[in-house]
């Protein structure tokens, strides 16, 4: 198992960050790691959802929501020959406002290959996604 994880501290109530965060579709607005999220079923994101994501520089992927808490995020999971994939998006109320984890971990031995391959890009768009978040929610 490989994970790389950010975590960002947002000047707003947790209640403002986690419905931009549950609003997946709409990611590619706030965030350039992002060209794209398709909803594969309608009504509010729940367990069993999927979406397909395209971002630069990596293949689509369809995700399927494996958790989810109303209040608080999700964690999705994709999955291909050798490799299983989580993506974590977590709330937490601190002082000051919300704390979010943003984690992806790779399982499996493929996993572990691509994990060390793509370090550098998982970083940065993890880093896009919560500074862009971040900035969504504050403006």
């Amino acid at each position: 198992m490989v994970h790389e994880e950010y975590v960002v501290v947002i000047d707003a109530a947790p209640a403002a960050v986690v419905p931009v965060v549950l609003d997946v579709e709409r990611w590619a607005e706030w965030t350039p790691s992002i060209r794209s999220a398709r909803r594969l079923d309608g009504g509010p994101l729940a367990v069993g959802s999927r979406v397909v994501v395209a971002q630069p520089k990596l293949p689509t992927v369809t995700w399927t929501v494996t958790e989810l808490d109303d209040e608080r995020g999700f964690t999705w999971e994709s999955r291909a020959p050798g490799v299983r994939t989580l993506g974590e998006h977590w709330v937490r109320e601190v002082p000051g406002g919300a704390e979010v984890t943003l984690r992806l971990v790779q399982h499996g031995p493929v996993g572990a290959v691509i994990a060390r391959l793509t370090r550098g890009l998982t970083r940065r768009y993890l880093r896009w996604e919560g500074d862009g978040l971040a900035a969504r929610v504050t403006a």
